[in-house]
């Protein structure tokens, strides 16, 4: 189609013609069936395909061009290399594969022509052909497709609006039925039906699972308590909880009442010093507290320690609204849209960055957490974390500490464990994004995807600590935002029981609750929804080796200037304290005020008041922050002592140490994705073929100067005639450097790459983009590859590149 034609492909009534091909072909795809070179999923059918497709790969994945096929399926847009290797039909599929999208994860559809963009919507028109096909995807991806010369413009044209029309915006209703259709398909069924969940990770479901973590932490004096086992004393608390073992479970249904929503005191994780970490809810107003209700709060909140500190979050901690706000900022000035007219400039980016705030909310969770785990190195008290009116922030804060002091929790199972015990079954709104199975459209805040950014900023600092790698963060990152996963389609554990219409238990008059054997198949639910952590059903095994890496010995790390991060806080509270003595960290300051528990009288002789603060850093010079930052990491004589794996990773908060991960917000920007030389396949791309012949020719020119006389005149003939030519530079002649002497000095290159780098910079920019070559014999501007013509054999043969946009008076 000719640029500026009035041609215009207008959007069909494409909902019958796709459920008639569903219809049609849901009988035919069968369990790993190759349909047209795309191994299908049990159930799964083609919408539509566009041959001879280039996609554009990322710098982690290479850079370049891929060439392929472009397929759209009622579940996801598949992209099949054209040298990929046929799958195994007895293999289990994969739900995505390696240059896969899932339509759910779809936020923008782009067409890209000869001279515009246009948003695709499935009400709107198109009056051009598109050239490019943009996918702005929820996770931070960007995947771009580019339609080759050869492409037929019904297939770019069709592709483009089925990918349009079956995608939908996230809500209620569109949600369940992608849901229905990706996984309630009968094969899809049986499929997952005869799926097992891993049995050596802990899933924290029943007692045992607690148990397990009791006897791996070393924790003496606790207990697993089910007295919440039919969620009646609090609905967003798990089942199982662990307790005091002096409480006892009618002692222990009286205290529930005294906390916001019935959230009590609760262990969480033991450090090998002796400290316990707990959390709780705040204290409810206005309650009569009885004698007897003050032993057993005191005991449920001291967990058998002598001392305890709460750890105020209320004050420090962002709010649900500055955290979407954030996010939002970031996810935009990141993503950028190509479709928009809006840009933030380059000399503005970082201060953009700054003004999102998202970095400074990550820096407030990860000092929050090394102060707390801090605090567990000093042994022997109780730490509790006190719930905020989001408790998402405390979860955040919790998780953190754990990954920073347990090794265990920076392994793969170590970390699905940390995710399932402090997210999942304890009762939070896990979700981080759109409350899927909610009756609105309201957005929350992505708290989860906070605590992932500041695990990665560990990560990034101590990557020899961590068995898991940035794939397997990054592979978590995006399956929050597929809805297909019961472990993220619940609030609670007992709504994700209501979800799924049955118990893990079963109730009889006589024998009253009694837990399922471990092992026991569930209850079939329609659709069935696996968990997330079953990575084979999502990943092929190439990406899924990605996911761990070696762990080496942990060795003393060297002083650093650690930011406004208080690392040595001041201990005389401790040995001033009388035994009961509860304390209140805010802030980094510490305080003992008479009304933090609301059953001791403030005037009681009993417990002793202090208002000693612990000077904040941030009033420090650097060199005192300096001394105490290195007060942590002070060499010992005890070489036990120096390489203790449960020292803490206390992060760098200074400036430059909190970055952007790049790796997952910057992952699908366009400047990020670089027009860089393609991957091999079977055809070669014209690029590659051009810097091939530009190569030869210079080598040429190289064994001519080298057989010409020991004569001044002749040997000055070349600089004469390229002193000559470059002239016409300025009249739109350009030319590759080949200077004689040059070519002499460097031997001729025989590899790619060599020839890669012959090309000059110019050269590159205006053949960096297929979608845009030169034209050639317009009158503007000419290139020159040397003074000799190729031989007969020799000639260039352009393989299929992008389309090109035609204008008239050229001849093709």
């Amino acid at each position: 189609m000719l640029t500026g034609s009035k041609t215009t492909f207008k959007v069909r009534q494409m909902v019958p013609d796709m459920k008639e091909r569903m219809m049609s072909h849901s009988s035919l795809h069968a369990r790993g069936r190759d349909v047209l070179g795309l191994c299908c999923l049990p159930g799964e059918c083609v919408l539509q395909r566009a041959v001879l497709v280039r996609k554009k790969l990322s710098a982690k994945e290479g850079g370049g061009w891929l060439s392929g096929t472009l397929f759209c399926t009622h579940f996801r847009v598949a992209f099949v290399p054209q040298d990929s290797q046929k799958p195994d039909d007895n293999a289990d599929p994969v739900m995505l594969g390696d240059h896969d999208v899932a339509l759910a994860s779809i936020d923008k559809v782009v067409a890209v022509g000869p001279s515009r963009t246009k948003l695709v919507t499935p009400t709107c028109s198109l009056k051009f052909t598109p050239e490019e096909l943009v996918l702005y995807c929820r996770d931070m991806r960007v995947l771009c497709f580019l339609f080759d010369r050869l492409t037929p413009d019904t297939q770019a044209v069709e592709i483009t609006y089925t990918i349009a029309k079956t995608y939908q915006p996230l809500k209620p209703g569109t949600i369940l039925s992608f849901q229905n259709a990706a996984l309630g398909s009968t094969e899809m069924k049986q499929f997952l039906s005869n799926r097992r969940r891993d049995p050596n990770m802990n899933w924290f479901e029943c007692s045992m699972g607690w148990e397990q973590e009791l006897e791996r932490t070393g924790a003496s004096g606790w207990r697993v308590s089910s007295v919440n086992d039919r969620f009646e004393m609090s609905t967003s608390l798990p089942r199982f909880n662990v307790v005091p073992q002096r409480v006892l479970d009618t002692e222990l249904k009286k205290t529930f009442a005294h906390f916001n929503e019935g959230r009590i005191p609760r262990w969480c994780w033991r450090h090998p010093h002796g400290s316990d970490l707990l959390r709780m809810a705040s204290f409810q107003n206005n309650i009569y507290h009885e004698k007897d209700d003050i032993r057993n709060l005191e005991l449920v909140l001291f967990g058998g320690q002598q001392l305890c500190v709460i750890v105020d979050l209320g004050e420090e901690m962002a709010s649900p609204a500055d955290i979407q706000l954030a996010h939002t900022r970031l996810r935009t000035l990141c993503l950028g849209d190509i479709s928009s007219s809006v840009s933030v400039p380059d000399d503005k980016w970082l201060s953009t960055l700054e003004s999102t705030h998202w970095l400074d909310y990550i820096r407030c969770c990860l000092r929050k957490a090394a102060e707390v785990a801090c605090l567990l190195r000093g042994g022997h008290m109780t730490v509790v974390l006190q719930e905020p009116e989001d408790r998402d922030m405390n979860c955040v804060v919790c998780s953190l500490v754990q990954v920073m002091c347990d090794p265990h929790c920076r392994t793969v199972a170590g970390f699905q464990g940390l995710v399932q015990k402090e997210w999942i079954t304890a009762g939070h709104k896990f979700l981080s994004r759109i409350n899927y199975h909610r009756e609105s459209d309201k957005e929350e805040a992505p708290v989860f995807l906070l605590f992932l950014d500041c695990v990665w900023q560990l990560w990034a600092q101590y990557p020899a600590r961590f068995q898991l790698t940035e794939d397997y963060l990054l592979a978590l990152h995006d399956s929050v935002h597929l809805p297909l996963f019961s472990s993220f389609l619940a609030n609670s554990q007992r709504e994700r029981c209501r979800r799924s219409q049955h118990l893990p238990q079963s109730y009889t008059p006589v024998n009253g609750l009694r837990e399922l054997p471990m092992g026991s198949p569930e209850m079939p639910v329609d659709p069935p929804f696996p968990p997330v952590w079953d990575w084979a059903l999502q990943y092929s095994a190439q990406r899924r080796a990605r996911f761990t890496q070696p762990v080496s010995q942990p060795a003393c790390p060297p002083p650093v200037l650690n930011g406004n991060l208080n690392t040595n806080l001041e201990r005389s509270w401790h040995n001033d304290g009388l035994p009961g003595s509860v304390f209140l960290l805010s802030r980094s300051t510490f305080s003992h005020p008479s009304n933090l528990l609301p059953w001791r009288s403030g005037n009681s002789g009993s417990y002793w008041k202090s208002h000693r603060r612990a000077p904040s850093s941030e009033s420090l010079s650097g060199l005192e922050r300096l001394i105490r930052a290195c007060s942590l990491s002070e060499p010992s004589e005890n070489p036990s002592i120096l390489h203790d794996p449960y020292e803490p990773l206390l992060p760098l908060l200074l400036g430059p140490c909190v970055r952007v991960w790049r790796g997952c917000y910057l992952r699908g920007a366009l400047h990020a994705q670089a027009f860089s030389h393609p991957t091999s396949s079977c055809s070669q791309h014209p690029l590659d073929q051009l810097a091939w012949e530009v190569q030869q020719l210079r080598e040429k020119l190289a064994q001519a100067s080298h057989r010409r006389p020991e004569n001044q005149t002749k040997r000055q003939e070349p600089r004469r005639l390229e002193s000559n030519l470059n002239q016409n530079a300025n009249n739109g002649t350009f030319l590759f450097s080949s200077s004689s002497r040059s070519s002499q000095q460097q031997p001729p290159a025989s590899s790619r790459g060599a020839a890669h780098s012959s090309v000059p910079p110019r050269a590159q920019r205006t053949a960096s983009d297929p979608s845009r070559p030169a034209q050639r014999n317009n009158g503007k501007h000419t290139f020159l590859f040397g003074h000799q013509e190729p031989q007969s054999g020799q000639h260039y043969i352009p393989s299929p590149s992008a389309k090109l946009p035609k204008r008239p008076g050229n001849s093709h």
